[in-house]
């Protein structure tokens, strides 16, 4: 096959900037939906959207999609998809995951064997035998069902793609490294910009920008599923794409990333995760109070993620924390802040209105990136 269908899945509110990065890439987008964007490419996307996809949890290669009510709508709409354009006799199949949203089918277990037996009748009748060892490389199906609408797919990532590798330790409450990057890229931050983070915890946010700044590519360094499946992708495609991302990074920039935490101990899992990430020489961690914050530098960006206080004992402590929060702000008055947070009276407490209020779904909790301008730095001159 010379074209494939891609569908990558990313968290709600955030498919604008997953469009962006599919489209930097090359590929041709095919629809934007919620919580996903298909697109189209060649082999050698199966390689280049794993290496290169900051803000997507997998790449997904897409089956087809149908409509069903019924388990018997199911079975026949799974048969009719065709299974041995991308499943070899020797495949190891099954569907691991099932989902279904305000749909008429919703038991997950119920779906995935229904399924398994459509697939393995069409593959029947195309390689005309019985019984399938599945001994050979690895092809999990993925399904969602949304209003009766079956979309297929298969996973090329393996794990997700948010594990960069480099963050073995994590604080209790931490941001997904493809999160942290899809906020960095809805603001206007740049390498030639100061960039803090006085709530960093493990690191996520100042790592995921010292790998932006100097282009490295997130998925460098993993290994994917599909590296095994040589009917599809030749072998050559996954160091090719590799090689083209490490051709790009920069490598004689010098950054100014910070990264403060009150907990002594996080800063130095941070520490660790950074130089685990190969970025520690462009990031400076610091125990620090959020009320200690302050810069001699102007224009520069906060892009943090505060305590949201899931926990009873946690949320009687917001409204002071939010107020300091709104005080430290004050004080850097040519700098933009960026905050994500599920506290609904940040705003309140800060004393201050936000420019623009993206609602971004982090997991089932709805949060909102709160994004308050500062005044643009003016023009060098020659």
């Amino acid at each position: 096959m010379d074209s494939f269908e891609f569908i990558c899945p990313c968290h709600f509110g955030l498919e604008s900037v997953l469009k962006n990065e599919i489209t930097d890439l090359g590929y041709e987008i095919v629809k934007v939906e919620d919580g996903k964007v298909t697109w189209k490419g060649d082999a050698t996307a199966f390689a280049r959207a794993n290496v290169n996809l900051r803000t997507t949890e997998r790449v997904l290669l897409k089956v087809g999609e149908f409509h069903a009510e019924t388990f018997e709508e199911l079975f026949v709409g799974t048969k009719n998809l065709p299974w041995e354009e991308f499943l070899p006799a020797d495949a190891k199949f099954w569907v691991t995951k099932a989902n279904s949203v305000k749909s008429k089918l919703f038991s997950p277990s119920d779906i995935q064997s229904i399924m398994k037996k459509a697939m393995v009748e069409r593959m029947k009748e195309h390689y005309h035998i019985s019984w399938f060892n599945e001994d050979g490389a690895s092809y999990p199906v993925r399904v969602a069902i949304l209003k009766d609408e079956v979309s297929v797919g298969i996973d090329i990532s393996g794990d997700s793609l948010h594990k960069r590798g480099y963050r073995k330790l994590s604080s209790k409450a931490p941001i997904t490294e493809t999160l942290a990057a899809a906020l960095i890229m809805l603001t206007p931050w740049n390498k030639d910009r100061i960039l803090v983070d006085p709530f960093c915890g493990s690191g996520t946010i100042p790592i995921e920008a010292a790998m932006i700044g100097l282009n490295i590519a997130p998925g460098m360094n993993r290994h994917f599923l599909a590296e095994e499946w040589n009917n599809l992708v030749p072998k050559k495609t996954w160091a090719a794409a590799v090689e083209e991302a490490r051709s790009k990074m920069i490598t004689d920039a010098e950054l100014n990333i910070q990264g403060y935490d009150i907990d002594e101990e996080m800063v130095k899992i941070a520490r660790q995760n950074a130089k685990l990430a190969g970025v520690d020489t462009q990031i400076h961690f610091q125990q620090r109070d959020v009320k200690d914050l302050s810069n001699p530098k102007k224009y520069g960006f906060v892009i943090t993620n505060p305590p949201y206080g899931e926990r009873l004992e946690e949320k009687a402590a917001l409204p002071a924390l939010y107020s300091q929060i709104g005080k430290s702000f004050e004080r850097l008055d040519t700098w933009s802040f960026f905050m994500i947070t599920s506290y609904e009276n940040a705003q309140k407490d800060m004393g201050r209105k936000a420019d623009k209020n993206r609602k971004i779904y982090n997991g089932m909790i709805k949060t909102y990136f709160y994004q308050f301008m500062g005044p643009k730095p003016p023009k060098k001159t020659a």
